[in-house]
């Protein structure tokens, strides 16, 4: 028997995944959390088989949780929900720990056999994932540009579109100011920009905000 853990910070689409899981007949829902603080807990209270996270928890980054929950459980699979097209998040996702990455519009047709993969050790990615993971790879020019940033970068840099200054980026992240401005910088830098205004351009073009 599977056990999965389902972490979502709506009770409607925790109910939603629990039902899709409960037509699996080796697969039981053993807990659900709607939060960090949630998951910590109960991580730290059970053994799963599998975690199920969505990536925008509230109190904490989806990228954040996710790195903290590999680095205290690194045989503990994990299968990131987001409503966020794949190809945007997704390398991203898999470089932070996790063993796969589905999109929620998918998941009533593909989380059962998502859950039954990483499961069992393995992986669970689109083909459109594949395909953008084969480009950064490679080296090749069709990935996003965003590929190319760290998970800390990419935290910065959907912040700082959102409208988000530096101060208010430092104090979310709980980092000093002139760490936000080296990222910043940084990020500029890789994704050939100079200014806050490009950034927000790209950042609402390839939904990495609304």
């Amino acid at each position: 028997m599977i056990r999965v853990l389902i972490a979502d910070d709506h009770a409607v689409v925790r109910r939603g995944l629990r039902e899709i899981l409960s037509e699996a007949s080796d697969i039981v829902v053993a807990a659900e959390a709607a939060n960090a603080p949630d998951v910590a807990r109960i991580l730290a209270a059970e053994k799963f088989d599998v975690a199920v996270l969505d990536m925008n928890m509230p109190g904490t980054s989806g990228l954040e949780l996710l790195a903290d929950v590999h680095s205290t459980y690194p045989q503990l699979p994990i299968l990131v929900l987001t409503m966020h097209p794949e190809e945007q998040f997704g390398v991203h996702v898999l470089k932070a720990g996790a063993s796969g990455f589905l999109n929620k519009e998918s998941a009533p047709d593909k989380l059962v056999e998502a859950v039954r993969k990483v499961g069992r050790g393995g992986r669970w990615i689109s083909a459109e994932l594949a395909e953008t993971l084969a480009s950064v790879v490679a080296g090749g020019k069709d990935g996003p540009l965003h590929a190319r940033l760290t998970g800390r970068e990419l935290e910065v840099l959907c912040l700082l579109a959102s409208g988000k200054t530096v101060s208010d980026v430092a104090k979310k992240l709980a980092l000093s100011v002139k760490t936000v401005s080296t990222h910043r910088t940084r990020i500029l830098a890789k994704m050939n920009m100079k200014t806050n205004a490009e950034l927000t351009h790209y950042a609402i073009k390839n939904k990495l905000v609304e």
